[in-house]
């Protein structure tokens, strides 16, 4: 922990997985525009010249924050799809399965959560550079999960099936955020509480995307 900003800092790690993790921090806490680099150099332990050197600019290591989460999650979310896309027997509710679970997954991992509030800046902030980044990255997901939500769904015109899907994604990053209004009870263990997560999240989404 890095007593002068508060960012929890593992010294083993390398210096470029440090400056990723200060960012990852400080960006949760202040948004991409409240944190400095300066601020970022005295959490990360290094100084301007290494993030130069490892991101060229405040911008692009902006870019491989979410980078750093996205792959991962996102290569999960496909190898689950690629098993159930277009077979007959494939549900409304295997799709969800593989667009949410990883999600929820990745939110209570190791600095999962705080990531989910990086994104939440991100929508909140309205970061046209990011969300050109994010399109250009991460856009293909997307596009195959609607190409197989639209293959169980041929009744739902394009447009309406984007709006639906763009509202069980809304649904989804509020539940990755951890601030709803249920909480975990202490009695029930974490991996209980995402599982249950999943299955009311999975059944709310599956209706409605079905509704008429």
């Amino acid at each position: 922990m890095n007593h002068t900003t508060g960012v929890p800092v593992n010294s083993s790690a390398s210096t470029k997985e440090r400056i990723l993790t200060a960012a990852e921090s400080l960006f949760a806490q202040r948004g991409f525009e409240g944190a400095s680099l300066r601020q970022l150099t005295a959490a990360a332990g290094v100084n301007l010249a290494a993030v130069n050197y490892h991101f060229g600019s405040k911008d692009h290591l902006v870019e491989q924050v979410f980078k750093r989460r996205l792959d991962q999650l996102n290569a999960r979310r496909l190898a689950a799809l690629k098993h159930i896309t277009g077979q007959s027997e494939t549900t409304l509710e295997d799709v969800l399965s593989a667009f949410i679970r990883p999600a929820l997954d990745l939110s209570h991992d190791g600095g999962g959560g705080l990531f989910m509030r990086v994104l939440a800046r991100a929508f909140a902030e309205h970061d046209d550079s990011l969300r050109k980044f994010l399109s250009e990255n991460y856009g293909h997901v997307m596009r195959q999960f609607t190409a197989e939500f639209a293959r169980l769904l041929p009744d739902l015109s394009k447009e309406e099936l984007y709006w639906r899907i763009d509202l069980v994604t809304g649904a989804l990053t509020h539940a990755m955020s951890g601030f709803g209004i249920i909480q975990r009870k202490s009695d029930v263990s974490e991996t209980i509480h995402r599982e249950q997560t999943a299955e009311h999240l999975i059944r709310f989404a599956a209706a409605g995307l079905r509704t008429p």
